[in-house]
């Protein structure tokens, strides 16, 4: 944690909320923690909740901190990074998770050797269970992507991937909770369906889910063996894997990340 010295958020949204409540979780000071978002009432907001400091704008963050997080729609990136070039400098860090923004385009509003971090974090995050990947921008090396690591692990788990691989893991892991909250819908619409409550099959579907992910994710096992566990010979669950491949659960989740794969790499290019 103490690579990361004291961290600004450039605005205020979920995502930021997710990483400040993180950091301070695992034992960062709030006084380290710094923010500017231009609504005064949710400014207030996370500095009544967390005990952190507001800047008066951009520049006075980039300022005063050693580490920023770019945490605003990719449509005002641009402008906002603008305000930020006045104070930053070769010894600051910047960590993005402004979608489809490239290190390059970010590396471009600031002078001599930027060091610039890129990432594609997913909104488990507010709850501790994100997934992210990172990776470097062409000044940035093992030091710096050891810092955002642990802003990222603070939150969830993280990887490092290549630049070239970020569309995919928007289309995986970044757009992937949407597909796991339908998942889990259809579940507990089966399960009402066939005359459980609302409530007791959503919760079922729920507790489901994230105890089938939690063994996978213990035990190492390929997903297909602990689904060969389940299915006992001319069984209920063997029938029901002949419906999914039936109608085609696997290639239609494999087309979705692909579509939203593609869609990523088209916004990039905006």
């Amino acid at each position: 944690m103490n690579s990361i010295g004291r961290i600004g958020f450039v605005g205020g949204g979920n995502m930021a909320e997710a990483f400040i409540k993180g950091l301070i979780q695992a034992g960062f000071s709030a006084s380290a923690i710094q923010v500017f978002e231009p609504s005064q009432k949710r400014l207030d907001e996370l500095r009544a909740l967390y005990g952190i400091r507001a800047a008066t704008d951009n520049a006075a963050l980039v300022e005063g901190c050693d580490t920023l997080v770019l945490a605003v729609k990719p449509q005002i990136a641009h402008a906002v990074l603008e305000e930020m070039a006045v104070a930053f400098d070769e010894s600051k860090l910047l960590i993005s998770i402004a979608a489809g923004v490239s290190t390059l385009r970010i590396e471009e509003h600031f002078d001599g050797a930027p060091k610039v971090v890129r990432a594609m974090p997913n909104t488990p995050a507010l709850v501790g269970e994100g997934a992210a990947a990172i990776c470097p921008g062409r000044f940035s090396g093992e030091a710096e992507l050891e810092t955002a690591g642990a802003l990222f692990k603070a939150v969830g788990s993280v990887v490092v991937v290549g630049e070239e691989q970020l569309d995919a893991v928007t289309g995986l892991s970044g757009s992937g909770p949407a597909y796991v909250y339908t998942f889990i819908e259809a579940l507990a619409d089966g399960g009402v369906q066939q005359g459980l409550t609302r409530e007791v099959a959503l919760k079922l579907a729920v507790q489901t889910v994230l105890g089938a992910a939690r063994l996978v994710q213990q035990t190492g096992e390929h997903p297909a063996l602990l689904r060969d566990k389940v299915c006992s010979p001319g069984g209920t669950t063997i029938t029901a894997m002949r419906v999914l491949e039936e109608r085609g659960l696997r290639a239609t989740l494999m087309e979705a990340v692909c579509s939203a794969t593609r869609r990523s790499r088209e916004l990039g290019k905006g």
